[in-house]
C-alpha cells in the first residue's frame, strides 16, 4: 500500500515537472549567425502555476547579446536597466491571460563567437512566479525550468532547424524519390534546394492543383521560411525532390543531403543532414522531434 502511493507521488510529481516544461518561455529554434543582428522574440505560452495571468516579464540578457531595441507593447511598461529588459502590465485588463499566448520582442547583436547563449527570464503572475533560468546539467536530465536558448552558428552554417526529415524508397531502376521534413528559421530566410552524392539534382519543388489535375513544378527562387514560423514539406504538397538517383534506397537505408539555404540578409548558409529512408513518415508514426 505505501509502495503504492509513493508511485502515485511519483507520478504525480513528473506530471507537475511536464507542465511545466511544456509552459516554459521560449526562442525560435534555428539559431543565428555569429555577428549579426537577432531579433528575439520570446513566447510566452501560458502563466505561472495556478495563475490565471501573467502579469510582468523579466529577461535577464546574456553576456554575448548587445541589446539595440526592445518592443513595447500596449498597456505594458517597459523598463530597461544594466542588462534587463522588463515588461509589466499596467493592470489587471492588460495582463496575459493563461489561455492565450503571445511574443515579447526585442533587437539586439550577438557575439562574434560560435557558441550557446541562455537568456534567463521571470514570469511574473497574478498569483506567483516562474524563474525560466536553470541550464542544462552534465547529467543531461531536463531542467524544469529551462532558461530560453539561442545557439550562435558559424558563417556558413544555416541558422535553420530541420526536424523529422524521412526520405521515400526506391527500387532498382527508380530515379527520383522525394524528400520530406519540417523546417523552422528563426530569422527567416529561403530553403534553395540542395545536393547529394546519390543525386543529380535537388530542387525544391509543390504540387498543386490546376483545375482538376494535379501538377508538380519546381519553385525556381525557392521556398520562403517565415521567421519563427515553421514549414513542413510532406507528401502531396511542398517537397525536395531527388532526380537522377544513382542507386536503390531501400527502407531502412540512409540517404546524405545538404540543403542550401539564404537568410533574411542575403547570407547562403548550408546543412548537411542524414535523411532516413522509411515507406511513411518515421516522426509520424513515432511522435517524435528530431533534429
Amino acid at each position: 500500500m505505501q509502495a503504492s502511493i509513493r508511485n502515485v507521488a511519483a507520478a504525480a510529481a513528473a506530471l507537475m515537472s511536464l507542465s511545466a516544461a511544456q509552459a516554459h518561455v521560449t526562442l525560435p529554434p534555428g539559431g543565428v549567425t555569429a555577428g549579426s543582428t537577432y531579433n528575439a522574440t520570446f513566447r510566452v505560452g501560458h502563466a505561472c502555476e495556478g495563475a490565471t495571468a501573467t502579469t510582468a516579464l523579466r529577461v535577464r540578457l546574456p553576456d554575448g547579446f548587445t541589446l539595440i531595441e526592445a518592443q513595447a507593447r500596449n498597456g505594458w511598461q517597459l523598463d530597461t536597466k544594466g542588462r534587463d529588459v522588463t515588461w509589466t502590465a499596467a493592470n489587471a485588463q492588460a495582463a496575459l491571460p493563461a489561455s492565450e499566448k503571445t511574443t515579447f520582442n526585442l533587437r539586439g547583436r550577438v557575439t562574434d563567437k560560435p557558441g550557446t547563449l541562455w537568456f534567463k527570464v521571470l514570469q511574473s503572475c497574478d498569483q506567483g512566479s516562474a524563474d525560466w533560468a536553470e541550464l542544462p546539467g552534465a547529467d543531461g536530465v531536463k531542467s524544469a525550468f529551462p532558461a530560453a536558448r539561442l545557439e550562435v552558428l558559424p558563417a556558413g552554417v544555416a541558422p535553420v532547424d530541420v526536424r523529422d526529415a524521412w526520405a521515400r524508397p526506391t527500387v532498382p531502376g527508380q530515379r527520383s524519390t522525394g524528400v520530406y521534413a519540417k523546417l523552422t528559421s528563426g530569422v527567416g530566410g529561403r530553403l534553395l534546394g540542395g545536393s547529394s552524392p546519390l543525386a543529380e539534382s535537388v530542387e525544391v519543388h509543390e504540387m498543386a492543383m490546376e483545375g482538376d489535375v494535379m501538377r508538380m513544378r519546381a519553385l525556381d527562387k525557392g521556398l520562403e521560411l517565415p521567421a519563427g514560423q515553421g514549414v513542413e514539406l510532406r507528401p502531396g504538397g511542398l517537397h525536395l525532390m531527388l532526380t537522377g538517383v544513382k542507386q536503390a534506397l531501400p527502407s531502412g537505408s540512409t540517404l546524405p543531403v545538404t540543403l542550401r539555404f539564404v537568410d533574411k540578409d542575403g547570407r547562403e548558409g548550408s546543412l548537411a543532414l542524414q535523411v532516413p529512408v522509411a515507406a511513411g513518415d518515421p516522426g509520424a508514426a513515432a511522435g517524435a522531434h528530431k533534429h
